[in-house]
């Protein structure tokens, strides 16, 4: 094991040991070091390996700590493995940031079946393979945080985004219901984002790069809001959090 000292799960970031999931790029990435800069130890996973590294080396040049798993949320056993290491190479695990997602979308007569079933496997089976993996943890801890990106595609619903939608909603309506029954030590967060400059939404079509680039907000403003929603003190839990551009309908 390593660090087995108790963090201070109070108030602040410090000194908390957090794992975040879909961390080699865009949002993902943007919490980790937004979380390392406060002095949060990161666990960080994906499955881009090289790009995972790149996010934990530029957190460790500038004095982070963090460390790599090469994970699929879609497999239930690589989720353990996220939060097992978070707990051996650091006694513990305080909080788990649920936010590898997959953005593909298209009109429901195109019947894309393939890029449904990845939307629901990474998006919403992504989410409760790390419920299952970090749930009996915080139990067994007595503390513990779930951080879950839903997306504001789960308050307004538009042409294309149907399945995307549907599985966003449901991480709010899940989210909702493990805060309830978490009880008094576990706290439960969603974070829905707007439009976001990432690399998914720069997907090199000229019309969505176009509206990107006059609306979306930068990826670290949702950090921002992850990191408020950590920060807070016990008994203190942020239901949810919609964080979007200014220029957004």
């Amino acid at each position: 094991m390593g660090d087995e000292t108790a963090a201070d799960t109070g108030t602040g970031i410090a000194g908390k040991v957090v794992a975040v999931t879909g961390a080699s790029g865009g949002i993902g990435a943007a919490i980790a070091e937004r979380l390392a800069a406060s002095g949060a130890t990161l666990v960080l996973g994906a499955r881009r390996a090289h790009k995972l590294d790149e996010v934990v080396e530029r957190i460790r040049s500038t004095g982070g700590s963090a460390s790599a798993v090469e994970i699929d949320v879609r497999r239930r056993e690589d989720l353990i493995r996220l939060v097992t290491a978070a707990q051996e190479q650091h006694g513990r695990l305080d909080v788990l940031v649920a936010n590898a997602g997959s953005m593909a979308t298209s009109r429901f007569d195109e019947l894309k079946q393939d890029d449904w079933d990845e939307v629901v496997a990474t998006n919403l089976t992504g989410v409760l393979n790390g419920i299952a993996a970090a749930l009996p943890v915080f139990r067994e801890q007595g503390f513990g945080q779930f951080v879950n990106m839903a997306s504001t595609s789960a308050h307004t619903i538009v042409p294309t985004q149907g399945v995307y939608a549907a599985t966003k909603t449901a991480i709010r309506v899940l989210s909702e219901a493990l805060r309830q029954e978490a009880g008094p030590a576990l706290r439960v967060t969603v974070v829905s984002p707007g439009l976001t400059r990432t690399e998914g939404t720069l997907s090199g079509d000229e019309k969505m790069t176009a509206w990107v680039d006059a609306v979306a907000q930068p990826a670290d403003a949702v950090a921002q809001a992850v990191a408020f929603a950590i920060a807070q003190p016990d008994g203190v839990d942020i239901g949810e959090i919609i964080v979007r551009p200014t220029a957004q309908d």
